[in-house]
């Protein structure tokens, strides 16, 4: 005699569905996106490029500002005069200066602009990319799996392009410096805050490269794989 609970608690286990289903580990999902990145090479480097600009803008317009308050902290007369016939508007008791509001405003447009460019770089790359998340939610990956994917390539795009970005930008600025001002700019500087502002532009740039991917990733998860499928090419 069959017992009617096994049998109940048989069928249960025949409908449940799994807890798991395509679950890569980070190592593989890397390798996945890496690859993603070299096929679309030159979508990638355009967005890449968008990115290098903001950031070297803003590790610019930093250690250009780290410089003339180290120029600011030897309390050299001459010195002071020299940063005021620069533009830099000093008052007589201020031992540092920052960046005018002016330019703060042009700093925030043109990372404003370039979140808009990751957007849509990524939002034509979700459309190119049709058939390859309907395979894979087909094979039954789960939307975690297609959206970890997407920030795994923002990601690296983000850490490449900011890095490359902020020392181009804090490169130029200790060149232009040292034109204008001579080799004094370059030893009155605090090297630690020309590491801050480096470091922040970075971060600036990595975050901002995971903020203009989240809505494309987030349209790619949530997409059917019958539509997707039915996508011609």
């Amino acid at each position: 005699m069959v017992d009617d609970g096994s049998v109940a608690n048989e069928g249960a286990r025949s409908e449940a569905p799994p807890n798991r289903l395509l679950v890569l580990p980070i190592k593989k999902s890397v390798e996945i996106a890496l690859k993603s990145i070299r096929v679309r090479f030159f979508r990638s480097l355009i967005t890449t490029i968008s990115l290098v600009l903001a950031v070297s803008f803003l590790s610019f317009v930093n250690v250009t500002t780290d410089v003339a308050n180290g120029l600011l902290a030897k309390e050299d007369p001459g010195l002071r005069r020299v940063l005021i016939r620069s533009g830099y508007d000093i008052a007589p008791e201020e031992n540092s200066v920052g960046s005018s509001p002016k330019l703060r405003w042009i700093i925030i447009l043109s990372l404003m602009v370039c979140v808009v460019g990751i957007v849509n770089a990524h939002l034509m790359a979700g459309t190119e990319r049709f058939r390859e998340i309907g395979t894979m939610k087909c094979l039954g990956a789960l939307d975690r799996f297609i959206l970890k994917l997407f920030l795994l390539e923002a990601g690296m795009q983000g850490l490449a392009g900011a890095g490359a970005g902020a020392l181009l930008g804090a490169l130029f600025s200790l060149f232009n410096s040292f034109i204008r001002f001579g080799n004094v700019a370059l030893t009155a500087l605090s090297w630690a805050d020309v590491g801050q502002s480096v470091l922040f532009a970075i971060l600036v740039g990595f975050i901002l490269s995971l903020v203009g991917v989240m809505y494309p990733a987030i349209v790619a998860a949530r997409m059917q794989p019958v539509e997707a499928m039915r996508t011609e090419e």
